[in-house]
């Protein structure tokens, strides 16, 4: 089957890729003056930090891989092989077929495994369930979210739901809410399209990761997980396919550092490619909105690449010691205390909790609102259900550890009434 697709004219700023490929790295936090190669720029970037041009102030990233934030920085390697890419034509539909390739051979994936770049996890997540229900079928893929004639429902723990369904939820499908085997063994029919798994909410609910899909496979069905941001450990990106997950769904611009808008889906070989026709470029798609520029798709393979490669023990130490230099610091102020921990799934990371008793007269959220408006600007984590500030390191840039454990001198060592 084979969907149209129109060509689009791109407009091309080739002079200010390249200036932006080989300008010198550094923090947006930082007060410095431009690089020196921002003087090839005139106009719009000729600063060298276009957020600032704009009256928007760059932010010291505590918090983690948050979209609402950008998610992560990509490395210079990244950046570079996107120039390269910005420079030609291509067709989007052999870029992604051949990026599949070369990315299920980096992953070592199981026969008959494949992979798609989405437009982050949740554009994979929706474009896999289109594919399931449509097939290669056109008449289908044109159809959704109408599902006359289609299956209708996807079965999930009651446990796992959250705002991120809403992908699933947007291609028509009733979401069929169990807890227990027996309600699953009941929730089974002939309008089931898909079993879906949220990885994050393992510990939530009864049926676990290592038995949905056995699940699946006795009732013949396929089955899905939400692995968003569950890299870190690296080996998650091959374990869920291995366990037998039909479809497994990754955002790129989380600890892998390919660009934001980008994501991985890996799954079955003919459940990627139905996925595909379902989205862009292709016209007259559910997906159609969710494009993946080329240079994103060459992107999230070379940071895949990097990914693989790091030394993930050598990065943890980093993480840990960073935090142990602003632990160190802020337990000077009288009533500051720190404790270390590692969630188990999604950011699996160093992160460190600060707390503080009544000698400083401050809840957590209004210090992580101090510091979130203050100059420069710092997020952390607060109001999560538990006492205190949470902060990771894995996104900071180097130096920054050391403005963070200042900052909250200031504003916690301020109010102590020590």
């Amino acid at each position: 089957m084979h969907l149209p697709s129109s060509r689009r004219g791109f407009l091309r700023t080739l002079a200010a890729m390249a200036a932006f490929i080989h300008a010198p790295r550094k923090s947006f936090a930082a007060r410095s003056s431009a690089p020196n190669s921002a003087r090839t720029l005139t106009g719009f970037g000729q600063t060298g930090n276009p957020y600032l041009e704009l009256g928007v102030k760059p932010v010291i990233n505590a918090q983690g891989t948050m979209t609402m934030l950008g998610g992560s920085l990509v490395p210079p390697e990244v950046e570079a092989v996107m120039g390269q890419a910005a420079r030609h034509f291509v067709s989007l539909p052999e870029l992604e077929r051949a990026a599949g390739k070369r990315i299920a051979e980096m992953l070592k994936l199981p026969s008959g495994y494949s992979a798609l770049v989405t437009s982050g996890a949740a554009g994979a997540i929706q474009s896999g369930l289109a594919g399931i229900l449509t097939g290669d079928n056109e008449s289908l893929i044109k159809q959704l979210p109408d599902l006359t004639g289609m299956k209708s429902e996807v079965i999930i723990q009651k446990s796992h739901r959250n705002p991120f369904d809403h992908q699933l939820r947007g291609t028509g499908v009733k979401l069929i809410e169990i807890e227990t085997c027996e309600q699953l063994e009941r929730a089974v029919s002939d309008r089931t399209a898909m079993m879906h798994f949220t990885n994050f909410a393992n510990s939530l609910g009864q049926i676990k990761v290592e038995e949905w899909p056995k699940l699946a496979r006795r009732h013949n069905l396929p089955c899905m997980i939400d692995a968003a941001a569950d890299t870190p450990p690296v080996s998650h990106l091959w374990d869920y396919a291995h366990m037998g997950y039909d479809l497994i769904t990754f955002s790129g611009g989380k600890a892998i550092r390919a660009p934001q808008c980008a994501g991985l889906l890996i799954g079955r070989e003919d459940l990627v490619r139905f996925a595909l026709l379902n989205n862009s470029p292709y016209e007259d798609t559910l997906g159609r909105g969710q494009k993946v520029g080329k240079e994103e798709i060459v992107g999230m393979i070379k940071a895949l690449e990097l990914y693989l490669n790091q030394d993930h023990d050598a990065l943890n130490e980093e993480w840990q010691q960073r935090l142990e230099t602003i632990s160190r610091e802020i337990q000077k102020i009288p009533g500051v205390s720190t404790s270390f921990f590692t969630p188990d799934i999604a950011n699996h990371v160093p992160h460190m909790r600060i707390i503080w008793d009544g000698r400083i007269p401050l809840t957590a959220r209004q210090v992580s609102e101090t510091l979130r408006t203050g100059d420069p600007a710092i997020a952390v984590g607060a109001g999560e259900g538990l006492p205190g500030l949470a902060i990771n390191s894995f996104m900071l840039e180097p130096g920054e550890d050391r403005i963070i454990a200042e900052e909250l001198k200031k504003v916690l060592g301020n109010r102590s009434s020590a």
